[in-house]
């Protein structure tokens, strides 16, 4: 098993809290795997076999506990009368009514319950109904690059870059050498997780449209989207489909963990824009798997792999704009002040305070380097910035922004 550290010492500060654990992500991101290394941890740390119940729902060895009262009276009767009691059950959105069950465990003294869900019955509004509150999340990602480092070696490291830009890090996809093989895996959880976990769970009936929105967003990952946006570029190719359709496919797509957004984040009026938010995908897998090899696009899946990993680092993320005066000459040769519009990839919030991120693959060109700093310049707090390239250098510090090979940044 490749270890998910971040993921498991999480559980661990939560062991035994009176709270329900809820681990949520897309499919195959390593949930169950996750369960499977904090056992390991609770075995080694005094837990006898005995205290650990763990099912999977998916499996049929369990097809005749998908009701609530015949999981809860399986799982109650194994119960350690004089120990704690650590219940984890997988894919719990398969057991019709869970959440009683989930509640009949949670008023037991001597029972730490910890769920995993993939598809939208257990995604963050529906929860908190089903579960009254008593929960907390613990949100998974597939593998990180210093993940996907530490289970295929350090040799090499900008080729291996490369391969995790393009194939992503799906924890099973390890298993395969052949680049044909990892594509078909990819497809095979995409196939499912548009099927299972969003058309029929929201009851799309359209998939082919629901897949088109898919690629377009995959194509646009990064860009400011709205749903009016889309459906007047579907409507352009000739597929007629309307706003309030596109936003229910967004949020299902954000539901099952495909899609991600970033809301934009209006730094010198510090608010929130209602406005033209960008998306970003779970996995670059995904992309190259749906989009092609002509659609590498190296500079934008490298702002995609720094968005989820500040998300892994427990990051809330915004998209940065900022309104920054100039003063320009019009044709009269008269000068005018005028705000031109700059755009900061990240703005990061977290335990530290706010931080700010640019994003660029390269900027050994003078030109690209004052375009790439410049909407960092204009920031006039102090609060820390960040210049994250390809371009394997030295830390750089430009009047306090610093420029950071991003493979540094990432293996920290």
């Amino acid at each position: 098993m490749i270890p998910r550290p971040r993921y498991l010492q999480k559980m661990i500060s939560l062991r035994d809290k009176h709270v329900i654990k809820v681990v949520t992500g897309i499919r195959r991101s390593g949930k169950s795997t996750l369960f499977k290394l904090f056992q390991e941890y609770l075995l080694g740390d005094g837990v006898f076999p005995k205290q650990i119940i763990s099912l999977n729902m998916e499996d049929p060895a369990y097809r005749k506990l998908l009701t609530w009262e015949k999981l809860y009276d399986h799982i109650d009767a194994q119960l350690q009368s004089d120990k704690k009691n650590y219940v984890f059950i997988d894919e719990i959105q398969n057991v019709k009514d869970f959440q009683r069950a989930a509640d009949g465990l949670f008023i037991k003294d001597n029972v730490d319950l910890y769920l995993t869900g993939s598809n939208s019955r257990i995604q963050s509004g529906k929860l908190a109904t089903m579960l009254t509150g008593r929960y907390v999340k613990i949100h998974i990602l597939p593998l990180s690059f210093k993940e996907y480092v530490s289970a295929v070696g350090e040799d090499n490291m900008p080729q291996k870059f490369q391969k995790f830009l393009e194939l992503g890090g799906f924890p099973q996809s390890l298993e395969f050498t052949e680049i044909d093989d990892i594509k078909s895996y990819i497809e095979s959880i995409y196939d499912t997780i548009v099927v299972r976990d969003i058309s029929e769970s929201n009851n799309f009936r359209d998939i082919s449209r629901l897949e088109r929105v898919i690629k377009f967003m995959a194509d646009n990952i990064g860009k400011e989207t709205s749903a009016n946006n889309i459906a007047n570029t579907m409507l352009e190719d000739g597929i007629k489909i309307n706003t309030r359709t596109v936003e229910r496919y967004l949020k299902a797509l954000c539901d099952s963990f495909i899609l991600y957004r970033a809301d934009r984040y209006d730094v010198r009026g510090k608010k929130l824009l209602k406005t033209l938010s960008k998306y970003y995908i779970a996995d670059t897998g995904l992309r190259y798997t749906l989009l092609g090899d002509r659609q590498i696009d190296t500079g934008r899946m490298l702002e995609n792999i720094v968005y989820l990993e500040l998300a892994r680092r427990n990051r809330k993320v915004y998209a940065g704009k900022m309104d920054v005066l100039h003063k320009v000459e019009d044709e009269t040769g008269k000068v005018k002040n005028r705000y031109v519009q700059k755009e900061i990839d990240f703005v990061v919030e977290g335990g530290s305070g706010t931080e700010y991120y640019q994003v660029a693959q390269t900027v050994l060109d003078p030109v690209t380097l004052e375009r790439e700093l410049s909407p960092l310049s204009a920031v006039s707090d102090h609060r820390p910035k960040y210049l994250l390239t390809l371009d394997a250098l030295p830390v750089n510090d430009y009047n306090g922004i610093k420029q950071i090979y991003v493979l540094d940044w990432l293996l920290e």
